[in-house]
Order: structure tokens, then sequence, then C-alpha cells
């Protein structure tokens, strides 16, 4: 996956983390190595509401001294007991611009040469101003993978063409993380977009397409990812803040009792022994719907179908959310357990398959740094 790699420490240690900072809280995941597998040592979550003078749960949008203080008390969170500073942190995916390309086929020389040129046309400022990586995306050899054109003795065929996932993030964005790390105290060997922190915890080997649908608090994002590659991004501006909102604006409630309602009941809450669920469904219902659209579209352009719709993210823990999903889509739709990759405590089970999906991103990160000390 294309990494953007900053401070590299070549100290060791036998637990890592991975730190995930979004919109509404921070995420942490403490890992450790033990006879060759990862194993759980804690994980915390911390709301960033109150840091701006808002409800738990509520999405914000801090100031990075804000953030440094909020991810400075996390580490310091005596009940989440994180023992070590040793660190990836992923940075979020509307902080990022991707991309599929299509050029000629060329070398890897000439490929590398052109990428900076193209990209001007997708990247809104100055290629000075980005970090920019590149990423070939191999030819799918399956027979079925695309219609063959019938010759036409006219005219030539046509040039040979070659794929390409482009990668860029603002050059302020990653100084902002270099602060965070430098004011935390962390010890941070790379920074990586989120979607390939997700796709680490939650993909096995699948060979074919499979559409991943991360609900954060503000945003959804849609990426469809086939053999291990990311083929096709797509956000959408709504997220489970929208759920609370309506609950709260519905039911006459607090954001709080709206946030603790949806958090703790799900789709099968009830006000004074009324179904809340219709409420609910109308963020999710166009979620979903735009996500359909997505899946059908990409299925039309490379003739492929999406074998199953996996969700992720802090809004997908909804209780009862995998149900209206099935309702949209004509595909199987699960759950991601991102902590089926971790050995945990089995007390521990049932609690980690729940809140799972929140946490992708965070142990994406932490199997990563992880992998990287060995």
């Amino acid at each position: 996956m294309p990494p953007f790699l900053s401070n590299l420490f070549k100290k060791r240690a036998k637990s890592v983390i991975g730190v995930d900072i979004g919109s509404s809280s921070i995420k942490i995941v403490q890992l450790t190595k033990k006879s060759g597998h990862p194993v759980l040592e804690t994980y915390g979550e911390l709301s960033l509401g109150p840091y701006a003078g808002k409800e738990v749960g509520e999405a914000t949008n801090l100031p990075i001294e804000k953030i440094i203080a909020a991810v400075t008390d996390m580490l310091r969170e005596k009940e989440v007991n994180i023992t070590t500073r040793v660190a990836g942190l992923s940075i979020p995916f509307a902080s990022s611009l991707m991309a599929v390309i299509e050029l000629p086929a060329l070398s890897a020389k000439e490929i590398s040469d052109m990428v900076p040129i193209e990209s001007r046309k997708y990247i809104p400022v100055p290629i000075s101003e980005v970090t920019l990586d590149w990423y070939p995306i191999p030819k799918d050899k399956s027979p079925d993978s695309e219609a063959v054109p019938i010759p036409d003795p006219n005219f030539p065929p046509p040039a040979p063409k070659q794929e390409v996932l482009i990668v860029a993030l603002h050059n302020d964005t990653i100084n902002q993380y270099k602060d965070i790390v430098t004011k935390s105290g962390l010890e941070a060997s790379f920074f990586e977009i989120e979607i390939f922190s997700t796709m680490r915890s939650i993909l096995d080997q699948d060979v074919t397409p499979v559409l991943l649908i991360d609900m954060g608090a503000t945003s959804t994002k849609l990426y469809i990812v086939e053999r291990a590659i990311l083929r096709s991004s797509h956000m959408i501006n709504r997220g489970s803040q929208k759920i609370t909102d309506e609950l709260s604006k519905s039911l006459g409630i607090s954001i709080t009792d709206a946030e603790y309602l949806k958090r703790e009941k799900g789709l099968m809450g009830e006000i004074n022994g009324i179904p809340v669920r219709n409420v609910m469904t109308i963020t999710l219902n166009y979620i979903f719907s735009e996500a359909n659209q997505v899946l059908l579209a990409y299925q039309k352009k490379y003739n492929k179908n999406v074998s199953k719709v996996l969700l992720v993210g802090g809004g997908s823990a909804l209780k009862g959310i995998v149900d209206v999903a099935k309702s949209i889509f004509n595909v199987e739709v699960l759950a991601g357990d991102p902590f089926g990759k971790v050995v945990a405590p089995a007390f521990l089970e049932k609690v980690l398959r729940d809140t799972g999906p929140e946490f992708a991103v965070a142990v994406g990160v932490a199997l990563r740094v992880l992998q990287e000390k060995g």
C-alpha cells in the first residue's frame, strides 16, 4: 500500500499502539506480539465533544492544540492504561485525495515521470504543496474481466493502457500530524490514510471486489477493494451524527439523550413505547441507497460483481444496522470484525464483536506498527 512515512525510529518495543483521530472521538488500540500472533493488550475511546464545548458523541472541528491535548489525555487515561508511545497514526480520508487514472502502458520510470503531470488534472492545488505517491494496479488476467473489442481492419488497435492509483496528502496535513506526534510524546514511524488501515484489519485474501462502508460521525466513506487493491472511493456527506440530530429533533430530547438512545438501543430503541426505527432509517436508507448506486456503477464499468458489503466505523456499531443494509443491497452484508485478527481474552469476545467495527482503523494501524517492528 502507498505509505506516507515520517520520522523513523529504531527503538524496539514489545507493545505498540494505533491511533485513529476522528471528528467525534480518538480511538487507540495497543497490541503486542506473542508466539508470532498479534495480541490485544488494551483499547479505548475518548470523545472530542467536550473539548469543543459540545456533548459527548458530537462531531467537532478542533484546532490542533485541542487535538494534542486530547491525545495527551487519552495516553494518560488510567482506565485504558496505555504503556507505550511507539505508534502509528491514521490520517482521515477527507484530508487526502485518491484517484485511479489511466496512463499508457510504459515502464515504471516513464510512469513515475508522467504521474506528477497527469495528477495536476485531479489535484486542485499546486503539486509542490502535496506529497504524492502512486501505485500501478495489476491487470486482471481473468478472461471475464472485461469485454474484448472486435478488431476493425480500418483502424489500428488501441494502445495498451495501465491503471494507476494516485494518492496525495497536503503538506500542511503532514506537518500537523508531525506536530501531534512531537507534542504528545509519541514515537510514530509512519502516517497512513485510514482506508489502508481499514483494509489491513478487515479484509482477508478476497479475490472478488468488496465494498467497504465506513460510517463516521459526519461522513460515510465508500471503498471498493479488489485483490487487496483500492479500485474506487467515494464520500457521502452524512454520517451517524445525522441520526443523533434527527432523533433529538423528532423526539424532542437532548443530543445527549439521543446519542445514548442510538448507542445503547439502536434500531430497537423506544420512547414511551414508540419505536424509533423509522426516524433512524431515514439517514441509513439514504446512505445505503447512495452506496448501492456506487456498487452498481462499478459492476457496470468493470463487468464484475461485488461479492459482499462490509460495514465499519462508529456508525456501523448501531444495533440492527446490518438488517437495514441487507434490505438495500442484493449481496451479502456483514459487520466488519477487526479484532478477529487479534488474540484476545474469550470473555471479551462479544464486547469486541459489538464494538469492533468502530476500531477498524486503530487496529489496522497497530497491526502495521507490529509488522514493522518485527
